[in-house]
């Protein structure tokens, strides 16, 4: 009778296979973030949740998925199909989302289209260095400033900085947040009680032929009360659908193009300038922090039909955590409406 042993396995055999398990797990919880929020993107589960926070990180997120399927598909040890399918999916549909927004839309301006240049910026409870937003104010040439988070103090010290003589025209409410100025007369101000957490304050402008209304916009933050965010979007969204093709929406959102509410208000009848033009990486939140640089746009500036975005930029005023947005808007004329 003959003893057949059979050897168990080393475990320097086994190393190759741990290695492999251990770095598909590494990848997994790395493309986890990504996936989640791909999921968030889909379903709108952001809306009125506090899921709304991580979701203004989904741009930063594709990097991850690309990453991670960088990693699967480059090392041998971890290749296999299942992986980079995965992977690849859900990268591929992180960038199916986010490319309309790097590609201009090239809509025709007609010659002699008439011009408004246009401006928003969050000044952190009248933090903001007034001579430096009376700079920008005077070298950006803008016609209509639409101002957030200013108290009675903020308004004062914008006035002893000359912003009074460039923009003599004024609807100001600082007692519920936002403002606007101009250079142009305003008429029809006031502002929209439409079930905001605070009034926004609106106000009209008569330009080529047309009254262009504007809304300064400044909406509840939802790391604060996510349904009360979700309100305040909802209710943007119902005056945006009332407002007609001639209307600028501009100010501080709290919400990026991937918020579900942000949506929602686009498919009212308005366009983002950037998202328009093409610049899909504006970060305008937070800044001033020597750590942090900004990572978000929640400040945008969102036009009806009846005009087209010419160029937009964002500019660094001192003292705010948010940057100015600068957008130039021409005014179609109607033969080009019809089109």
């Amino acid at each position: 009778m003959t003893d057949t042993v059979t050897d168990a396995p080393h475990d320097s055999d086994l190393r190759p296979a741990r290695g492999r398990a251990w770095g598909l797990l590494g990848c997994g919880v790395v493309l986890a973030a990504p996936a989640v929020l791909l999921v968030v993107r889909l379903t709108g589960l952001d809306a009125g949740t506090l899921l709304a926070m991580p979701m203004v990180l989904f741009p930063h997120s594709t990097a991850l998925a690309v990453l991670v399927l960088g990693v699967v598909a480059a090392v041998p040890a971890l290749r296999s199909r299942w992986a980079v399918a995965v992977t690849a999916a859900v990268a591929v549909a992180h960038a199916a989302l986010l490319a309309p927004r790097f590609v201009p839309e090239g809509r025709h301006v007609p010659a002699g289209s008439v011009e408004l240049r246009v401006a928003t910026v969050n000044v952190n409870v009248g933090g903001a260095d007034p001579g430096a937003l009376v700079e920008l104010v005077r070298t950006e040439r803008i016609d209509v400033l639409a101002v957030e988070q200013m108290p009675s103090s903020g308004v004062d010290a914008l006035d002893e900085a000359g912003l009074d003589e460039l923009m003599p025209y004024q609807e100001l409410h600082p007692e519920y947040d936002s403002s606007i100025y101009s250079r142009h007369p305003l008429s029809h101000g006031g502002t929209a009680r439409v079930g905001t957490a605070w009034p926004q304050t609106t106000a009209e402008v008569a330009v080529g032929g047309h009254r262009v209304r504007f809304v300064a916009v400044h909406t509840y933050y939802p790391l604060g009360d996510p349904e009360r965010w979700a309100r305040d979007m909802a209710a943007l969204t119902s005056l945006a659908r009332s407002s007609g093709p001639d209307t600028v929406f501009l100010g501080d959102f709290n919400a990026s193009l991937d918020h579900a509410p942000m949506r929602e208000l686009l498919a009212a009848g308005l366009t983002d300038t950037h998202a328009e033009l093409g610049h899909g990486w504006a970060r305008t939140w937070p800044v001033g922090h020597p750590l942090v640089p900004p990572l978000v746009q929640l400040d945008h500036v969102l036009h009806g039909s009846g005009l087209v975005g010419v160029s937009v930029g964002e500019h660094t005023v001192p003292g705010t955590d948010h940057r100015a947005v600068v957008a130039v808007l021409a005014l179609l004329p109607e033969e080009d409406r019809a089109l």
